[in-house]
């Protein structure tokens, strides 16, 4: 809580108030008188008065906020008080980190020394004294549980004072803290302290749907937060006919099926036809009750109902006299970008751009297959021109006797077997007779 009386300075002959808040583990507090006068501020760590030992906490709240604190919840500041000791030494320090990393593990003995013993409870937190003298447990139950056994073997196996204190389910999430639907801290572990019980009529008032898993919060039990503005919603409705209440018309008799507390109006449907839903104004349906009591029913609910054009889906507003732009009511779509019209410009577009490079891309070829035309007729020409010229140096050169002629085929081409007749001359050596 923020003291926004820390600085205001007080009037000559009076004193602050004397007693300080304290928190201890998770949202544990309590009111302790500084009989010594210490210079305390938000924040301090302080050792004080315990019903055995000592204990350790932080000061939460000084001066005239801890008056009306200790008055909103019934504390008189009066009577009899624990008080501080004094400001935390180190060693006060220590030892009290030392007892607070021991909660975690302890739980979980104490936990499996339940189950041995069939005890239907949960053990939802373990709070260690400042002076590691005394260990507190906190558990919860559906109904009465015997105990002593299991005091007996906790006692025996961590070595300290055993205090048992039972809690409900809204205490335990205060405790463990969380964080709720609505995505802030959980309400109980932060400012609320008075736990009322909450019923379904509080979701029933408000128009909720029954649904258990949202109405339900951490703790498993309706949420606190249906209390909040059930006032407001019951107010509203004393204005409201009741919702059993029937309507005779000629038609026959119709009946209420659903009223709309903001827009203040009721849909009701006859018997006959319950499929048709007619939507009423409240000041109208008080008027039709009216008329009822004087014994005269109407002709028809068409006649008070209010008719709703879907064809104008635009609607003004005026606001200090000036009219608003219209605002689209039921297109589901009335917040989606056009973005078919850009679609088709850009398609129209890359067509045009298609097109274009189509036929750029076919004068391209055109153009290629005219040069490669040409240049193919201009080398078959050159390649004609060449020919002729040298058959005509071929038909000036005077022809030469052919030479081993038995040697060539018919086609003046060199016999496959030459090279293999050329090598037996050459190897044949051997000499002549000179007769020969």
């Amino acid at each position: 809580m923020f003291d926004w009386l820390a600085n205001t300075q007080l009037a000559g002959g009076q004193e602050f108030f004397d007693c300080v808040e304290v928190r201890f583990k998770n949202s544990r507090k309590e009111y302790f008188r500084n009989v010594d006068k210490l210079p305390l501020q938000i924040g301090d760590v302080v050792a004080t008065e315990a019903p055995s030992g000592h204990d350790v906490g932080v000061v939460t709240l000084t001066g005239e906020l801890v008056r009306s604190q200790m008055k909103k919840r019934k504390i008189d500041w009066e009577g009899d008080l624990p008080r501080v000791y004094r400001k935390a030494n180190q060693h006060d320090i220590d030892v009290w980190q030392q007892s607070r990393a021991k909660e975690t593990e302890v739980q979980k003995q104490s936990r499996e020394l339940a189950i041995a013993l069939g005890l239907e409870m949960k053990i939802s937190d373990v709070e260690f004294q400042g002076d590691g003298s005394k260990a507190t447990f906190y558990y919860t139950a559906e109904g009465r549980v015997d105990f002593r056994q299991l005091i007996k073997d906790m006692a025996k196996a961590f070595s300290v004072r055993i205090e048992m204190r039972q809690i409900g389910f809204r205490q335990e999430a205060a405790r463990l803290g969380g964080i709720g639907s609505c995505g802030r801290e959980l309400c109980c572990s932060t400012w609320l302290t008075d736990f009322r019980s909450v019923s379904t009529s509080a979701a029933r008032y408000q128009q909720l749907s029954l649904n258990p898993q949202k109405l339900a919060g951490q703790c498993g039990k309706l949420k606190c937060c249906l209390n909040f503005e059930l006032d407001t919603y019951l107010d509203a409705l004393q204005d409201f006919p009741r919702t059993d209440t029937k309507l005779h018309t000629q038609r026959g008799m119709a009946t209420c099926q659903k009223i709309d507390i903001f827009k203040r109006l009721m849909w009701f449907t006859y018997d006959e036809n319950p499929i048709t839903w007619h939507k009423l104004s409240v000041d109208s349906v008080k008027e039709i009750l009216e008329i009822n009591k004087n014994g005269e029913p109407i002709e028809e609910l068409e006649e008070y109902a209010i008719v709703t054009d879907l064809s104008s889906r635009k609607s003004t507003s005026v606001y200090d006299g000036i009219e608003l732009a219209p605002v689209e009511e039921d297109s589901i779509t009335r917040f989606d970008t056009p973005k078919r019209k850009k679609n088709k410009r850009n398609n129209k577009k890359d067509n045009k751009g298609g097109q274009k490079n189509a036929k750029s891309a076919q004068s391209n070829n055109n153009n290629s297959s005219k040069q490669l035309k040409s240049q193919s007729n201009q080398g078959a020409k050159k390649n004609n021109n060449n020919a002729e010229v040298a058959n005509e140096k071929q038909a000036q050169k005077p022809q030469a006797k052919p030479k081993n002629t038995h040697y060539t085929n018919g086609n003046n081409k060199k016999n496959p077997n030459y090279k293999n007749k050329q090598k037996v001359n050459n190897n044949d050596n051997t000499p002549k007779d000179e007769n020969s």
